[in-house]
């Protein structure tokens, strides 16, 4: 039986990440990169695509599995007939090099493993070749790309895979150490596993030591914390959206995207999550990488970008994989990043008020910016763009891009220099403002709507209230949360928006989107629902899997995460609103609103 997304866990080393398996199989790693070609591909094919299982011989093993607490390291443990083992699964953060570090520990009794690793290059495509050096040592090399596993248990090579079989026995600690590197360097110097694991512990400890208590909710933020940092790359402080590409949206689907890129949409949020938890060290590096990404000339302002900034995404197909549980077709790269979105202008500027308010210094790029960001918006807001949700069915006039537009001029006018340039940037947004409220709203259905002339719904227009754009007792904010709930509500959770009838330009349905559902909560905060916030809450975060984690959507019928894993927007949005219930004050003043009328 094909695994679920649930099924996953997360390790990583803030510049890459791997997903391991209930079943010991590490089946996803990018290296040396999040979005470097994978030499393990099955989560999205099948073992000959690349995979390192280590796992009991017994088929009647019982498994169960944990991180050491406030950490990234994955602790397995396997019960078998006779006796118990422990597989530790890490990455250490990088010292110049990239290593995924397992080690098998015998707990009781004697349990028998069997080792098969399909290295793959190029996404499951590329085989390499393998060359043993000594006893302890082999290599597989293909073009650019050199993979080094050092392991004392003996291997050998088979039909494609290299394999082995060992026994583990009470008190006894086996390591396997698999290296990347360069194929054309010396080879790297072997590692000590056992000290690289007391660092990798120091290290995240360090990390989630520093979280505050919120009330009722800390296990619970702490993990998404370390989530959002095995996001990162630690390089320049990028945060991926997901460590994963085109795990889909729904099984058997096309919706299928990469997301191992960095949106613009989730910078106020981020920087919120990390400053109201005092981590300003993140919050710090995710501002400096957003400014350095969109620098330039504001006609080319992206939605996303890579890891370090890079801005050609180029979107191909890789048809030789058979796709998750059959979901085609499998997308590396994102055309999206092409697309016009009005959204993230007002993203960064409201980033810019937060953490200017949070405290963080002042950016010294941040004036450029602005006076080249505000004259492009302003002769550019009444244009249609492809909204937040990156649609395929042409550009509109999406409601949800007006509002954030007004957000980037009530934001710069906050932040101007001089009475004149706040008086010109407040007239902007009071236009604006007039034209949302006049063509956005329709008043048969008490409720704005997704594109002006529509009547469908869209879930991002509970920015109506996070923003500050009007205030929460306005009838027109407590008709369109009314029409959420009656409209995208589906077994208790949010859709995006009504797929039968958005012009997205794609095929299919897609499961509930979590953000949106956390987004839901939040508004119910601001509108005083404090109760019907908390009872959604809970509802969510049931759903983490059994070591903490969510994806970007949720299939209530079939009771299964869809979507890229783990998703950062997710859990954003999690800490986001937990700390809104926590201290019972409404997002839309931790975003820095101003009166609206």
């Amino acid at each position: 039986m094909h695994p679920r997304i649930e099924d996953y866990a997360l390790i990583g080393d803030c510049e890459t990440a791997a997903l391991v398996g209930r079943d010991g199989s590490i089946d996803w790693l990018c290296f040396p990169r999040f979005d470097s070609p994978a030499l393990f591909a099955a989560l999205l094919g099948t073992p000959e695509n690349g995979r390192w299982r280590l796992a009991p011989s017994d088929e009647t093993t019982r498994s169960e599995r944990a991180y050491r607490e406030d950490t990234l390291i994955l602790e397995t443990l396997f019960r078998t007939e006779s006796g118990v083992a422990r597989l530790i699964d890490f990455m250490p953060p990088r010292d110049g090099r990239p290593n995924i570090i397992r080690i098998v520990e015998g707990v009781e009794g004697r349990v028998e493993f069997d080792f098969d690793l399909a290295m793959r290059f190029d996404y499951g495509r590329t085989m390499p070749w393998v060359n043993r050096i000594d006893a302890q040592t082999l290599t597989a090399v293909a073009g650019p790309d050199l993979m080094i596993l050092r392991t004392p248990v003996e291997v050998h090579g088979q039909d494609m895979h290299t394999r082995g079989r060992f026994t583990v026995e009470a008190g006894q600690r086996l390591p396997f150490a698999l290296t990347h590197q360069a194929s054309h360097l010396e080879l790297l110097a072997p590692i000590d596993p056992e000290a690289d694991l007391r660092d990798t512990e120091a290290f995240w400890r360090e990390f989630a030591g520093r979280c505050p208590e919120v009330d009722g909710y800390t296990a619970d933020v702490k993990r998404s914390l370390i989530t959002l940092k095995a996001l990162t790359y630690r390089p320049t402080g990028g945060i991926v959206a997901a460590a994963t590409t085109s795990l889909p949206e729904q099984i058997g689907g096309g919706r299928n995207w990469d997301y191992r890129y960095c949106w613009l949409r989730d910078a106020t949020l981020t920087l919120l999550a990390f400053m109201h938890l005092g981590y300003y060290e993140e919050a710090h590096a995710w501002r400096d990488w957003l400014m350095r990404a969109v620098a330039g000339d504001p006609a080319q302002m992206q939605i996303m970008y890579g890891v370090a900034g890079e801005r050609h995404l180029l979107e191909w197909e890789a048809p030789w994989l058979d796709g998750f549980r059959g979901s085609k077709p499998i997308r590396v790269g994102n055309a999206a990043a092409d697309q016009f979105q009005i959204d993230v202008y007002g993203e960064l500027a409201d980033m810019l008020a937060q953490a200017q308010t949070g405290g963080l210094a002042p950016h010294p790029r941040s004036p450029a910016i602005a006076d080249a960001v505000m004259p492009f918006l302003e002769a550019n807001w009444r244009e249609p763009d492809e909204g937040i949700w990156e649609v395929r069915g042409g550009r509109q006039h999406f409601v949800h891009s007006k509002i954030m537009a007004w957000v980037a001029f009530d934001r710069a006018a906050n932040l101007a220099a001089d009475q004149a340039t706040t008086d010109r940037w407040r007239r902007v947004a009071d236009e604006i403002h007039a034209d949302v409220c006049a063509r956005g709203f329709d008043p048969e259905l008490g409720s704005f709507v997704q594109a002006y002339g529509s009547k469908a719904l869209d879930a991002s227009l509970l920015h109506v209230a996070l923003t500050g754009f009007l205030p929460p007792d306005d009838p027109r904010v407590v008709g369109t949360v009314a029409a959420v709930e009656r409209r995208l509500l589906r077994d208790g959770f949010v859709l995006r928006y009504d797929t039968g009838e958005t012009e997205d330009g794609l095929h299919g349905e897609e499961g509930a989107f979590l953000a949106c559902s956390f987004w839901l909560a939040d508004a119910y905060v601001r509108l005083g629902r404090i109760e019907d916030a908390a009872r959604l809450f809970e509802r969510l975060r049931a759903l983490q899997n059994d070591v903490g984690l969510l994806a970007e959507e949720y299939d209530p019928k079939a009771k299964e995460m869809l979507g890229n894993f783990p998703q950062a927007f997710s859990h954003v949005g999690l800490i986001v609103t937990a700390l809104n219930l926590s201290r019972a004050t409404g997002p839309g003043e931790q975003r820095g609103e101003s009166a609206a009328s």
